[in-house]
């Protein structure tokens, strides 16, 4: 499979390399109905976590900082990030999901990304 990545100039050569990450990565990485994959996407502002079967391109589980719930939250965005994994590991846990693969979509796992990834263990989740 053939991907094509245009060069940029600049902060759009970190987005390029991050894609070019997250496509290496996802040639191996795939969600089953047994073990979806947890895949994270995250903004300067906001964090967003869904479980993702993909042999059937289904989201059995989502949580994000945009929800209401946690939209108006005051407090460090990787304290929100922490809850955000939280919340999407008990939703993926009330559809009866109790490990997943962890997809850190080309995202270094350091700050915000491994805050969701160890609200999401505390929830239960295993990965």
């Amino acid at each position: 499979m053939a991907y094509s990545i245009k060069i940029a100039k600049g902060d759009a050569k970190k987005a390029v390399a991050r894609k070019r990450r997250h496509l290496r990565v996802r040639k191996r990485v795939n969600g089953t109905a047994e073990r979806p994959r947890l895949v994270i996407t995250r903004s300067n502002r906001h964090m967003v976590a869904q479980v993702v079967n993909d042999r059937l391109g289904h989201t059995v589980a989502s949580a994000s900082t945009l929800e209401a719930g946690l939209r108006g939250t005051e407090g460090r965005k990787t304290d929100l990030s922490r809850e955000v994994g939280k919340l999407v590991g008990e939703r993926a846990k009330a559809a009866g999901i109790t490990t997943v693969v962890f997809d850190r979509a080309g995202y270094k796992y350091h700050g915000r990304v491994a805050a969701v990834a160890e609200g999401a263990r505390e929830a239960g989740l295993e990965f």
